[in-house]
Protein backbone atom coordinates (compact mmCIF):
# COMPACT_ATOMS: atom_id res chain seq x y z
CA UNK A 1 0.00 0.00 0.00
CA UNK A 2 2.77 2.75 0.90
CA UNK A 3 4.79 1.29 -2.13
CA UNK A 4 1.63 2.37 -4.67
CA UNK A 5 1.95 5.65 -3.10
CA UNK A 6 5.84 6.45 -4.04
CA UNK A 7 7.42 5.58 -0.61
CA UNK A 8 10.22 2.48 -0.20
CA UNK A 9 8.99 -0.06 2.26
CA UNK A 10 12.98 -1.45 3.05
CA UNK A 11 11.32 -4.13 5.84
CA UNK A 12 8.72 -5.84 6.41
CA UNK A 13 9.40 -7.75 10.22
CA UNK A 14 7.06 -10.24 11.65
CA UNK A 15 9.10 -9.71 15.71
CA UNK A 16 10.75 -6.80 17.43
CA UNK A 17 13.91 -8.26 17.77
CA UNK A 18 13.66 -8.63 13.63
CA UNK A 19 12.22 -5.20 13.55
CA UNK A 20 15.51 -3.60 16.06
CA UNK A 21 17.82 -5.45 13.41
CA UNK A 22 15.66 -3.76 10.54
CA UNK A 23 16.08 -0.41 11.78
CA UNK A 24 19.54 -0.33 12.63
CA UNK A 25 20.61 -2.01 9.22
CA UNK A 26 18.64 0.09 6.95
CA UNK A 27 18.13 3.37 8.61
CA UNK A 28 14.58 3.58 7.86
CA UNK A 29 13.02 7.25 8.40
CA UNK A 30 10.03 5.87 10.02
CA UNK A 31 8.98 2.74 11.61
CA UNK A 32 4.71 1.77 11.55
CA UNK A 33 4.85 -1.24 14.02
CA UNK A 34 1.68 -2.71 16.20
CA UNK A 35 1.46 -2.60 19.95
CA UNK A 36 1.06 -6.26 19.60
CA UNK A 37 4.13 -8.45 18.54
CA UNK A 38 5.05 -12.15 18.92
CA UNK A 39 6.18 -14.01 20.62
CA UNK A 40 3.81 -12.68 23.50
CA UNK A 41 1.16 -11.04 21.57
CA UNK A 42 0.96 -8.29 24.77
CA UNK A 43 3.07 -4.95 24.45
CA UNK A 44 6.23 -6.04 22.29
CA UNK A 45 6.17 -4.07 19.51
CA UNK A 46 5.97 -0.57 21.85
CA UNK A 47 8.50 -1.32 24.05
CA UNK A 48 10.48 -1.92 20.24
CA UNK A 49 9.47 1.06 19.37
CA UNK A 50 10.35 2.99 23.08
CA UNK A 51 13.62 0.99 22.73
CA UNK A 52 14.73 2.48 19.40
CA UNK A 53 13.47 5.68 19.68
CA UNK A 54 15.30 5.77 22.87
CA UNK A 55 18.75 4.78 20.68
CA UNK A 56 17.40 7.03 18.26
CA UNK A 57 15.65 10.02 19.44
CA UNK A 58 15.23 11.16 16.09
CA UNK A 59 13.27 7.75 14.57
CA UNK A 60 10.02 8.98 13.93
CA UNK A 61 7.73 6.33 14.98
CA UNK A 62 3.38 5.01 14.32
CA UNK A 63 2.54 2.47 16.34
CA UNK A 64 -1.18 1.03 15.48
CA UNK A 65 -3.27 -0.72 18.01
CA UNK A 66 -6.56 -2.68 17.91
CA UNK A 67 -7.55 -0.51 21.12
CA UNK A 68 -6.53 2.56 23.42
CA UNK A 69 -4.23 1.87 25.79
CA UNK A 70 -3.77 5.03 27.57
CA UNK A 71 -0.71 3.89 29.17
CA UNK A 72 0.91 2.81 26.16
CA UNK A 73 0.18 6.35 24.04
CA UNK A 74 1.52 8.21 26.85
CA UNK A 75 4.81 6.04 26.81
CA UNK A 76 5.35 6.69 23.53
CA UNK A 77 4.70 10.06 23.45
CA UNK A 78 7.03 10.53 26.64
CA UNK A 79 9.54 8.41 24.29
CA UNK A 80 12.22 10.51 21.53
CA UNK A 81 12.98 14.16 21.43
CA UNK A 82 11.74 16.20 18.22
CA UNK A 83 10.78 12.92 16.10
CA UNK A 84 7.67 12.34 14.59
CA UNK A 85 5.39 10.12 16.55
CA UNK A 86 1.52 8.70 15.80
CA UNK A 87 -0.50 6.32 17.55
CA UNK A 88 -3.34 5.07 15.58
CA UNK A 89 -6.51 2.41 16.30
CA UNK A 90 -6.15 0.02 13.61
CA UNK A 91 -9.91 0.71 12.23
CA UNK A 92 -8.36 3.47 11.16
CA UNK A 93 -6.25 2.17 8.62
CA UNK A 94 -9.06 1.59 6.36
CA UNK A 95 -9.04 4.69 5.24
CA UNK A 96 -5.90 4.09 3.11
CA UNK A 97 -5.52 8.14 2.17
CA UNK A 98 -5.92 9.02 5.37
CA UNK A 99 -3.45 6.14 6.55
CA UNK A 100 -0.46 7.30 4.26
CA UNK A 101 -1.31 10.66 5.18
CA UNK A 102 -0.64 10.24 8.94
CA UNK A 103 2.58 7.79 8.00
CA UNK A 104 4.21 11.23 5.62
CA UNK A 105 3.07 13.55 8.77
CA UNK A 106 4.85 11.61 11.13
CA UNK A 107 8.15 10.85 8.99
CA UNK A 108 8.26 14.43 8.22
CA UNK A 109 8.25 14.64 12.18
CA UNK A 110 4.49 15.33 12.87
CA UNK A 111 2.54 14.07 15.62
CA UNK A 112 -0.31 12.16 14.78
CA UNK A 113 -3.01 10.67 17.57
CA UNK A 114 -6.08 9.04 16.62
CA UNK A 115 -9.09 10.88 17.82
CA UNK A 116 -10.42 8.25 20.04
CA UNK A 117 -7.09 8.43 21.82
CA UNK A 118 -7.01 12.19 22.44
CA UNK A 119 -10.57 11.21 23.79
CA UNK A 120 -9.95 8.82 25.92
CA UNK A 121 -6.31 10.28 27.61
CA UNK A 122 -8.66 13.73 27.77
CA UNK A 123 -11.03 12.57 29.87
CA UNK A 124 -8.12 11.27 32.56
CA UNK A 125 -6.72 14.84 32.59
CA UNK A 126 -6.83 17.34 35.55
CA UNK A 127 -5.03 20.86 36.16
CA UNK A 128 -3.91 22.80 34.07
CA UNK A 129 -6.33 21.94 31.38
CA UNK A 130 -9.26 22.57 33.91
CA UNK A 131 -8.55 26.33 33.09
CA UNK A 132 -9.36 26.05 29.54
CA UNK A 133 -12.82 27.20 28.25
CA UNK A 134 -14.90 24.13 26.14
CA UNK A 135 -13.55 25.71 22.93
CA UNK A 136 -10.34 26.03 24.07
CA UNK A 137 -9.83 22.17 24.71
CA UNK A 138 -11.97 21.42 20.89
CA UNK A 139 -9.23 23.22 19.50
CA UNK A 140 -6.79 21.52 22.13
CA UNK A 141 -8.47 18.16 21.11
CA UNK A 142 -7.61 18.70 17.08
CA UNK A 143 -3.99 20.26 17.19
CA UNK A 144 -3.62 16.77 19.31
CA UNK A 145 -5.06 15.25 15.82
CA UNK A 146 -1.86 17.02 13.75
CA UNK A 147 -4.66 19.49 12.45
CA UNK A 148 -3.42 22.59 11.18
CA UNK A 149 -4.58 26.02 11.84
CA UNK A 150 -6.89 26.10 8.39
CA UNK A 151 -8.42 22.87 9.18
CA UNK A 152 -8.75 23.50 12.93
CA UNK A 153 -11.08 26.65 11.51
CA UNK A 154 -12.75 24.46 8.68
CA UNK A 155 -13.60 22.05 11.89
CA UNK A 156 -15.08 24.14 13.99
CA UNK A 157 -16.57 26.54 11.29
CA UNK A 158 -14.79 29.81 12.91
CA UNK A 159 -12.28 31.69 10.81
CA UNK A 160 -8.27 31.37 11.07
CA UNK A 161 -7.98 34.33 13.82
CA UNK A 162 -10.44 33.27 15.97
CA UNK A 163 -8.26 30.03 15.92
CA UNK A 164 -4.87 31.87 16.82
CA UNK A 165 -6.44 33.48 19.74
CA UNK A 166 -7.72 30.49 21.42
CA UNK A 167 -4.38 28.95 20.52
CA UNK A 168 -2.69 31.72 22.12
CA UNK A 169 -5.40 31.76 25.65
CA UNK A 170 -4.29 28.11 25.39
CA UNK A 171 -0.41 28.47 25.35
CA UNK A 172 -0.71 31.02 28.28
CA UNK A 173 -3.50 28.85 30.36
CA UNK A 174 -1.13 26.68 29.82
CA UNK A 175 1.99 28.41 31.02
CA UNK A 176 4.34 28.19 27.91
CA UNK A 177 5.60 31.38 26.95
CA UNK A 178 7.68 31.85 23.58
CA UNK A 179 11.24 29.98 23.81
CA UNK A 180 13.58 29.78 20.92
CA UNK A 181 13.92 26.25 21.90
CA UNK A 182 11.02 24.68 22.42
CA UNK A 183 7.70 24.07 20.23
CA UNK A 184 5.24 25.38 22.11
CA UNK A 185 2.69 23.68 20.01
CA UNK A 186 3.83 20.34 20.58
CA UNK A 187 4.09 20.92 24.00
CA UNK A 188 0.76 22.20 24.42
CA UNK A 189 -0.37 18.76 22.79
CA UNK A 190 1.83 17.02 24.92
CA UNK A 191 0.41 18.69 27.85
CA UNK A 192 -3.14 17.72 26.83
CA UNK A 193 -2.16 14.34 26.53
CA UNK A 194 -0.39 13.79 30.04
CA UNK A 195 -2.36 16.63 31.58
Amino acid sequence: MLERFGHTVVAAVGDADAMAAAVAEHEPDIVVTDVRMPPGFSDEGLRAAVALRAERPSLAVLVLSQFVGRAYAAELLDSGHGAGVGYLLKDRVGEVAEFVGAVERVAAGGTVIDPEVVRQLISHRRDPLQRLTAREREVLALMAEGRSNAAVARTLVVGEAAVAKHIGNILAKLDLPPADQDHRRVLAVLAYLRG
